[in-house]
């Protein structure tokens, strides 16, 4: 309670902070069903899961109240499925109430961003400024409008951080929220649960002065404080060791079968002398030398404020993460800190050295969903790096013209990046989000009685999961489908049927005309004549009747409908 009347009380005297967080709550929520263009596979898992627990109590594989949700074997963490169903119970099962919590979170972080900068630096006008970039900063803004567990735990991380630190410099009670958010934070995402014990031990060291003051006074208090953080680390720990745990990172580790095979294959071709083939080419200096040019790759110039990363479902390609406005500010603000030698300096640059150490052990470099945790510090720094500057040229007489050109230029490549994301980005990369599924299902929804059999193609991922996600399904009734084929390969688990829907290969579609086909399950379905059949465009046999074609955005074919 008393918490909620400091955050009231800082709220109702800064005005200014407040307009921040309505506008940032604004940019993020508003048609937040349309853009991106559709949900991807992730978020429909997110969403029909959250549904599940919601209508029976179980998730999709009929597990009670699941500490780790199998989904379709990547084995998703908990918290962003458990915080979706209030969306869900309040809106329905849409793409806003899946996105909704990833977008409270982005609208949140702008207020603990505030909070954080203000604690560290306790200047109002850097904590601002840090929380007005992290308002119109593509970076949030664009991870906040998807459904990825990655937003709410840097939400979580910088919460968590915020109520420590008061924790430590004010009321000790503050403490157990900060360890609730960064223990949350760790059910949450991957990346959290390399960065966050970093974090913590780094935290520890740099004030274990006022802890050992804290542990005098307050034994009892501190015994107290560590079990509630083991409650959530200790089986974290031991959900890493388990294969459930790891599965996630197997898919992405820099050591994978392409990787040995790579190190055998300079092994074999080197023409150095002796044992130097075998010194110079082996896991060890593989994985470093992986790890160190991707962990150089996050500080990239290009990374940060140009491309933004390959990943299309993550940022707008060819549009920095921040903007280039910025990139003098950040110089000015960390070359600031690192002269300034507190703790709380020494903190920031802690955390900016630590952030990308998670999503440098995966094979892809300049990833902006995994590198999220390097936020709040560019935000911060460019807070500080405009004071700084401010302070360096308010004596001028161009000091008012400096400003305006400043605002000016920001003001553009805002303008610039928005209309970008929700015009050429929305219709050029719809193909990116699966777009096409909802319009198929609803087509398939509004027919349902007419067909015998429901085919559909596998070429865009997962179809059965939107197919759950869009009639919508009974969770109970899907778990306990007499007709449900599912079986897991290749470290993933496959949907083929259940109801009259069948779920076939792209591949083997043209093969229908034999009037059988085997599923990649093994099982024979034979083909009757009242079948629907949805799949790619062109790729169908002879003798079949076109019903409609679904376009993507830009007007390219994404499905033909057919029935026989």
């Amino acid at each position: 309670m008393l918490i909620m009347q400091r955050l009231i009380k800082i709220l109702q005297r800064n005005v200014i902070l407040v307009t921040m967080i309505l506008l940032g709550g604004i940019i993020r929520m508003f048609g937040l069903g349309a853009v991106p263009p559709s949900l991807n596979w992730d978020e429909i898992s997110h969403g029909y899961n959250a549904y599940s627990i919601l209508e029976t109590g179980k998730d999709e594989w009929g597990e009670r109240l699941p500490l780790i949700f199998r989904a379709y074997g990547d084995y998703k963490l908990p918290v962003y499925i458990y915080t979706t169903i209030p969306g869900v119970a309040v809106f329905g099962l849409s793409e806003f109430s899946v996105r909704l919590t990833s977008a409270v979170a982005g609208t949140l972080l702008i207020l603990f961003t505030y909070l954080l900068a203000f604690q560290l630096f306790n200047r109002r006008y850097v904590a601002l400024l840090a929380a007005l970039f992290m308002t119109i900063e593509p970076w949030s803004f664009f991870l906040s409008r998807i459904a990825v567990e990655a937003n709410l735990a840097l939400f979580f991380i910088v919460a968590g951080i915020w109520f420590t630190l008061s924790g430590l410099l004010r009321e000790k009670w503050w403490f157990i929220l900060g360890a609730l958010f960064l223990g949350l934070s760790v059910w949450t995402y991957n990346s959290a649960r390399v960065f966050v014990p970093l974090l913590l031990v780094t935290l520890i060291f740099i004030y274990r002065y006022e802890l050992i003051a804290l542990w005098r006074a307050q034994k009892l208090f501190i015994i107290h404080y560590s079990l509630f953080i083991i409650l959530f680390f200790l089986p974290m720990f031991y959900q890493l060791i388990i294969p459930a745990g790891q599965a996630r990172y197997n898919w992405v580790a820099i050591l994978d079968e392409g990787a040995i095979s790579q190190i055998d294959n300079r092994r074999n071709t080197s023409n150095l002398p002796g044992p130097l083939p075998r010194l110079l080419n082996n896991k060890i200096v593989y994985f470093l030398d992986s790890f160190g040019k991707n962990y150089l790759s996050y500080f990239s110039p290009d990374f940060l404020f140009s491309s933004g990363g390959t990943q299309y479902q993550f940022s707008v390609p060819g549009k920095g993460l921040i903007y280039p406005t910025e990139a003098l500010l950040i110089a000015i603000g960390l070359l600031w800190i690192i002269k300034k030698r507190s703790k709380e300096t020494t903190l920031i640059l802690a955390w900016i050295l630590l952030a990308p150490v998670a999503a440098s052990l995966t094979r892809e470099s300049q990833h902006a969903l995994r590198s999220i945790v390097m936020m709040p510090v560019p935000q911060i720094l460019s807070g500080v790096g405009l004071i700084v500057a401010w302070g360096w040229i308010r004596k001028k007489k161009l000091k008012s013209l400096a400003l305006i050109i400043y605002i000016i230029c920001l003001l553009y490549y805002a303008e610039s990046y928005i209309g970008t994301y929700i015009g050429t980005y929305k219709t050029t990369y719809s193909w990116s989000w699966q777009y096409g599924y909802k319009e198929a299902v609803q087509f398939i929804k509004d027919h349902y009685n007419e067909y015998d059999q429901i085919i559909v193609t596998k070429k865009y991922g997962e179809p059965h999961e939107f197919v759950l996600f869009y009639l919508p399904w009974d969770p109970e009734k899907y778990v306990n489908d007499p007709n449900l084929i599912r079986f897991g390969q290749s470290e993933w688990y496959w949907v083929d049927r259940f109801d009259r829907f069948y779920f076939i290969n792209d591949w083997q579609v043209p093969k229908m005309d034999s009037g059988k086909w085997i599923v990649e399950s093994g099982s024979e379905i034979p083909i009757n004549s009242n079948t629907l059949l949805v799949t790619s465009p062109g790729n169908y046999p002879p003798g079949w009747k076109m019903i409609k074609t679904i376009n993507f955005l830009d007007n390219r074919p994404a499905f033909d409908i057919l029935e026989k």
